[in-house]
């Protein structure tokens, strides 16, 4: 249960992030006190929970703005806004979360802030007048927002390193494709391209944070990260579902997608370690055949349906019966008529003459 609350934090806490990201109108406000150097405490939401450990104050019900905000942190008391930021509930609020609730912080302010993200659920932002940082609770997480140049620094030694690992993995899929056609797979190669997907994935995801985080600074960024990983993801679900054991107690690609994110850095580096979640056995396995079922390779076939997809790879159940299938066998399929009949049959000769061009030229 405690996992579950944790993923939960962080989800609320990347949704707060982008709430407060540059370029928004409360990123604006929040750096305007930063710079009166006042301080300030935060809190986005509102309702019976808040109100019960507030004292004092005054209500205002105003639309939000930047200045709004610079000018109202100046007087000493927290400042309540709506969950969108979008109005000014409350102000000069003193606010009194119950002492037991634990917390390491030691200033008052942000173990105030502490401890009303955990009593009311809501995030809360705390402005430090002396540390010149802000910091954001969300449940459990505390997460200080760091200046845009030094994220961006960090985004862009992370976008250097998954270009170089998408380079690896476009190579290794090449190669998976050319002994798909020549029927030399075995669980090795199958665990290398599941590894460098679940690797490219990971480094994409960190760098989702940055541009998360830097709002409008991280446009060009985004677009950059777009191009590289377009395509992964439907990549990612192709291999397991090429290579899925057919076992009493069968997994969803899902399951097994699942399992290789659980994997560990260390365990991620470890081909063995990615068999075996793949369900494709250990350091002895690795050497040993497998046969596709043609997914990955069907899918790269111009204007053929998913559904046709599955139908085909039902009916032939692996990737070398597709590829010896006459345009008569492909047509015996449902939805399969002559044109589309034609279309798979040159679209899987072409990919295997390219795949076997790229292997040995």
């Amino acid at each position: 249960m405690a996992g579950t609350d944790r993923a939960d934090d962080s989800f609320r806490l990347r949704a707060t992030l982008a709430s407060i990201a540059p370029g928004t109108d409360l990123r604006e406000g929040l750096e305007r006190v930063l710079r009166g150097r006042t301080g300030a405490l935060i809190v986005l939401g509102s309702d019976k929970t808040v109100d019960s450990i507030s004292t004092g104050g005054f209500t205002l019900d105003v639309a939000f703005s930047p200045t709004g905000l610079r000018e109202l942190a100046k007087m000493d008391g927290a400042l309540i806004l709506d969950r969108d930021a979008s109005r000014i509930i409350n102000a000069a609020v003193h606010l009194m979360p119950d002492p037991a609730i634990p917390s390491v912080e030691t200033g008052t302010r942000h173990r105030t802030a502490d401890r009303v993200a955990r009593q009311t659920g809501f995030p809360v932002i705390s402005v430090s007048q002396s540390m010149q940082i802000i910091a954001v609770y969300v449940g459990e997480l505390r997460y200080v927002l760091e200046d845009s140049g030094q994220i961006l620094s960090r985004a862009n030694q992370a976008l250097a390193t998954l270009e170089r690992y998408k380079l690896r993995l476009d190579e290794v899929s090449s190669t998976l494709s050319a002994l798909e056609i020549e029927d030399l797979v075995t669980v090795r190669d199958v665990a290398v391209v599941a590894q460098r997907l679940e690797m490219v994935t990971r480094i994409a995801r960190e760098i989702e944070d940055y541009v998360l985080e830097l709002g409008t600074d991280g446009r060009l960024l985004s677009l950059q990260l777009d191009e590289l990983v377009t395509g992964v993801d439907t990549e990612r679900e192709l291999v397991i579902r090429d290579y899925l054991p057919l076992t009493r107690r069968r997994r969803s690609a899902a399951e097994v997608l699942a399992d290789l994110e659980s994997l560990s850095p260390a365990d991620l580096v470890d081909v063995a370690a990615v068999a075996r979640a793949m369900g494709l056995g250990s350091s002895e396995h690795l050497d040993g055949a497998v046969t596709p079922r043609g997914y990955r390779l069907l899918a790269k076939v111009p204007r053929l349906p998913g559904a046709v997809v599955d139908r085909l790879v039902d009916h032939f159940g692996s990737l070398q019966k597709l590829l010896s299938a006459s345009i008569d066998d492909l047509q015996a399929v449902d939805g399969v008529g002559e044109l589309r009949a034609r279309s798979v049959r040159e679209g899987l000769s072409r990919l295997a003459e390219s795949s076997i061009l790229e292997r040995y030229v």
